[in-house]
């Protein structure tokens, strides 16, 4: 993946959901980051991304988790 298609602040950028589209046929959403009703589809997705996000920091080595990862950029992105 380039860089174009990688957010500074985590994630994918449009360009790169675009890409994941185009090559392997994956239908990307962009991510909740503003304020949701609770209970809602888009309260739902944040619920179960923050879920399955949590569980991989679990598993990240120490070293990795400096905050400036993207696992932790995605993360703060998505306000977890």
């Amino acid at each position: 993946m380039r860089k174009e298609h990688k957010s500074k602040t985590g994630g994918l950028t449009a360009a790169g959901r675009r890409y994941f589209k185009r090559t392997q046929g994956s239908n990307l959403k962009a991510p909740v980051t503003g304020k949701v009703k609770r209970g809602s589809k888009a309260a739902k997705r944040r619920k179960s991304f923050c879920a399955r996000m949590r569980g991989m920091r679990k598993r990240q080595k120490p070293s990795n988790n400096t905050g400036k990862d993207r696992l932790s950029l995605s993360l703060k992105k998505w306000k977890c």
